[in-house]
């Protein structure tokens, strides 16, 4: 059965992590483009406020406070949506946190609860989606990481749950085109993004982390999030520095390996001096705020991510950057003293003369012609 999705303005999104950094911007996004949203977090005071915002701003929003590693509590995310909206068109699992330090200086409470959040909160929300969707059709969106496909040193614990998670989407993607459900099924695959992802992370390294450039805007994630709810795709790299980390994984394993433990070992400690923080792995952290803004420069834009999402038109694109390269290369052969038309019509007048140049052979030129070969240049 093929997959038909409604454009966003006449869509219910359910998004989760909705309080902050790429929840956050995508819940604004959606709901400025006419979808109705239904918002879910654990921030109770922070996810009201966001929700309030909306509707202010003349959107459509209401919110459950729920912890995505709670299946009850996620039922009742699924139930505000049908009691304010009568269903949903697409769900996003966006929660998730991170925890920087050694695998062996994580204690086991840590690495079991992150997993609950970022990969439990995924099967637990997918599973709730797809029970609605397989009848009317809709779309799951999963937000992953490039870490699903590359991990990296001082973060063990988030890259095996984007491992997970990575794993997790596949499998349920070709279940459900297997049985010929209507739902699309995507995984984003973000690079670091200027979120609060540092500040929200546990932290056991004795300096304040920094995710390594570059790092780009969290409505890059947004823009990927909301073209996967009304087109249907299967994977989308957000910058192109995702897109490498994958290659990198793929290509040269073993020398990324190399790289990755004496840079971005070093790189990821290079915040500054620790400072005390509310971190969200077990509770709720600092809420209500879109960007970071602790990195000296951000990537707004990606043109890698643009040509995933509008394969056409960079198809068309590249066509026609060719046919200009093409013409360029066209006028580049000519003369610089502009001798080319005269010897075209001295070469005509003596065409039909009886025995002219014959000794040349089929291919030769005349002496002339080949010194002035040499004249020739390309103009760019």
């Amino acid at each position: 059965m093929s997959v038909r999705l409604k454009p966003i303005d006449e869509q219910v999104i359910v998004i989760t992590g909705a309080t902050s950094g790429i929840g956050l911007v995508t819940a604004r996004m959606a709901a400025e483009r006419g979808a109705r949203v239904v918002l879910a977090a654990r921030d109770r005071e922070a996810l009201a406020q966001v929700a309030d915002e909306i509707r202010r701003n003349g959107g459509q929003a209401v919110h459950c406070v729920a912890d995505v590693a709670d299946e009850i509590e996620m039922r009742q995310v699924a139930a505000t949506a049908l009691r304010a909206y009568d269903g949903f068109d697409s769900w996003v699992n966006n929660a998730g946190v991170s925890i920087y330090g050694r695998i062996a200086d994580v204690p086991m409470e840590d690495h079991r609860r992150l997993f609950e959040t970022n990969y439990w909160g995924v099967v637990i929300g997918s599973r709730i989606a797809m029970q609605h969707l397989r009848r009317d059709g809709g779309s799951i969106v999963n937000v992953g990481s490039t870490l699903s496909d590359r991990a990296i040193p001082l973060q063990g614990p988030y890259c095996a749950t984007k491992h997970a998670v990575k794993a997790f989407t596949d499998s349920l993607r070709m279940e459900l085109e297997a049985e010929g459900a209507p739902v699309s099924v995507t995984l984003i695959k973000p690079a670091a993004i200027d979120t609060m992802y540092e500040a929200h992370a546990k932290n056991f390294l004795d300096t304040e982390p920094s995710n390594p450039p570059p790092v780009y805007a969290p409505e890059l994630v947004a823009e990927g999030i909301l073209h996967a709810v009304e087109t249907p795709v299967r994977d989308l790299y957000i910058g192109g520095a995702a897109k490498m980390f994958s290659l990198a994984e793929t290509f040269a394993p073993r020398l990324t390996d190399y790289v990755m433990e004496r840079q971005l070992t070093r790189m990821q400690r290079s915040g500054g001096m620790k400072r005390p923080r509310n971190d969200a792995l077990h509770a709720p952290g600092e809420d209500g705020i879109d960007r970071a803004r602790r990195h000296g420069f951000v990537r707004e834009t990606s043109l890698y991510t643009a040509a995933q999402m509008h394969p056409w038109v960079s198809a068309a694109l590249v066509a026609g950057f060719g046919i200009l390269a093409g013409a360029a290369v066209r006028r580049g052969w000519t003369r610089q003293d502009g001798t080319a038309a005269r010897d075209g019509q001295h070469a005509g007048r003596h065409a039909d003369l009886p025995g002219r140049h014959r000794t040349l052979g089929h291919n030769a030129k005349p002496a002339h012609v080949a010194t002035e070969e040499r004249e020739v240049v390309f103009r760019d």
